[in-house]
């Protein structure tokens, strides 16, 4: 994964991008339509969720499923590999919940020198 032209660090990158990881994990609590997870997703930009989707799709995280309705719906929900990817990031995500006070205080002495 060092070397510069290695095939997982556009994958590492989209995984554990900023949108990724949390659209990973929220697919990991349950399918979601397009809206619904732009609002469970807090902050992300139509746009960025719409590229994020598109680059979890082709890595083979997720799948997007058209529903039969009139408008159209889509769906989207975690792929098997998309589903051990989500519970190896909510691990890392609950390590460093766990571990926020002593992130907070070293901030705070970084922050003071």
């Amino acid at each position: 994964m060092f070397a510069r032209d290695c095939s997982s660090r556009g994958t590492l990158q989209t995984v554990t991008g900023r949108w990724g990881s949390l659209v990973l994990i929220a697919l990991g609590e349950s399918n979601y339509r397009f809206n619904a997870l732009r609002r469970r997703v807090d902050g992300v930009s139509e746009k960025m969720l719409s590229q994020t989707l598109q680059n979890l799709e082709r890595d083979g995280m997720i799948i997007r499923t058209v529903l039969e309705a009139i408008p159209p719906k889509v769906e989207y929900n975690l792929t098997p590999l998309g589903r051990k990817v989500a519970d190896q990031l909510q691990g890392l995500i609950e390590l460093v919940e766990t571990n926020m006070p002593a992130v907070r205080q070293a901030q705070a002495e970084y922050d003071q020198r």
